[in-house]
């Protein structure tokens, strides 16, 4: 059977572990012959591809990145996408397409399994966002990432009695927010789920402050933390060519206000594509191997229009409908259990 295989939207550390782990397990059980798609979507558009081996495969465990490279790029926004998917797979007799990605990539799948396409999902987001999935590969890797930066802020913090305020990433949710800022000892974590009260957080860091001769605030904030209404006017948010808004810059408001609001030096460090980039963390690359395994053999069990997910510590299938249905939110528990240490 000739399977292809292709990663969209952004890119995480743990790619390369399912790329790999789909090679191994199609060639060695199954017999497969597997053919990787350049640049996500565009590459099954445009007929763009590169046999995978074994060879090809190894030492790509540890890299980070996509070795086939990635894009935004899908079907449904040209007007002879799916045509065109579907002259790509019968000129390279393409029986099944496992397709890597988050929330846009793998509603691109939900809807070409609808129109006939034989395609299974990955979950990939390193956001963690993806209701379906306990957890996305990726994400233990940007948390940690996360936990070391705020580690080494408190220390120049702590030299010079400044409030530190450290951007991570979190567009609609703030899984790596909540669970770095815990894990790193931070002040205050302002996530999307919980529009802040800038009024709140400075009145928190002078009582913080105010305790002690020297006492250093870390204030972690999620990309898409915004302020309550009637508080701060942060006006629109740019928009790209595929409707998603550009987000970054939260943390140089909320930094800024702290200063001219209490007076106390404020920096900021935003982390970026730093979480995006370098080695998984071992957790991500068993995950992302044992969603490899269970992706090549979902396709020889004909279970197409399915997501493969991880629950109770299993690997189990869901359709791909019920895994673009919504987006899983930091929970209200979790919130709880970070804001008990907050100022």
């Amino acid at each position: 059977m000739r399977i292809g295989v292709l990663t969209g939207g952004g890119d995480c550390p743990g790619l390369n572990a399912v790329i790999r782990a789909v090679v191994r397990k199609a060639e060695r059980h199954h017999g497969d012959t597997v053919i990787g798609f350049h640049d996500g979507y565009r590459g099954l558009i445009e007929n763009d591809w590169t046999e995978l081996d074994i060879e090809r495969c190894r030492g790509i465990l540890p890299r980070g990145g996509t070795i086939l490279g990635t894009s935004r790029i899908q079907p449904y926004t040209l007007h002879d996408g799916v045509e065109r998917v579907r002259l790509t797979m019968s000129e390279l007799g393409i029986g099944g397409v496992i397709a890597i990605g988050g929330e846009g990539s793998l509603g691109a799948a939900r809807d070409l399994h609808d129109d006939g396409i034989p395609i299974v999902g990955v979950p990939k987001t390193i956001d963690n966002d993806i209701d379906a999935t306990e957890m996305t590969f990726g994400f233990d890797t940007a948390v940690q990432i996360a936990t070391d930066a705020i580690d080494r802020l408190h220390t120049t913090a702590e030299s010079h009695d400044r409030v530190m305020v450290v951007e991570v990433m979190g567009r609609h949710t703030g899984h790596i927010a909540i669970r770095s800022g815990l894990a790193g000892g931070a002040s205050l974590t302002l996530v999307p789920e919980h529009p802040f009260d800038i009024a709140a957080v400075c009145d928190s860091i002078l009582r913080r402050h105010q305790r002690a001769k020297k006492y250093a605030t870390i204030v972690v904030v999620a990309e898409g933390a915004r302020p309550a209404p009637g508080t701060i006017d942060i006006g629109p948010a740019e928009v790209d060519q595929f409707g998603h808004e550009r987000l970054g810059g939260i943390g140089q408001i909320v930094a800024a206000e702290i200063e001219r609001r209490t007076g106390y030096e404020t920096r900021v460090t935003i982390l970026g594509h730093v979480q995006r980039g370098g080695t998984p963390t071992s957790f991500d690359r068993v995950l992302a191997s044992r969603y490899g395994i269970a992706a090549i053999d979902a396709v020889h069990e004909g279970a197409f229009g399915q997501m493969v997910a991880l629950r109770a510590d299993r690997i189990i299938q869901v359709p791909l409908s019920e895994a673009t249905g919504r987006l899983k939110t930091v929970s209200p528990d979790l919130y709880d259990a970070a804001s008990q240490f907050f100022s």
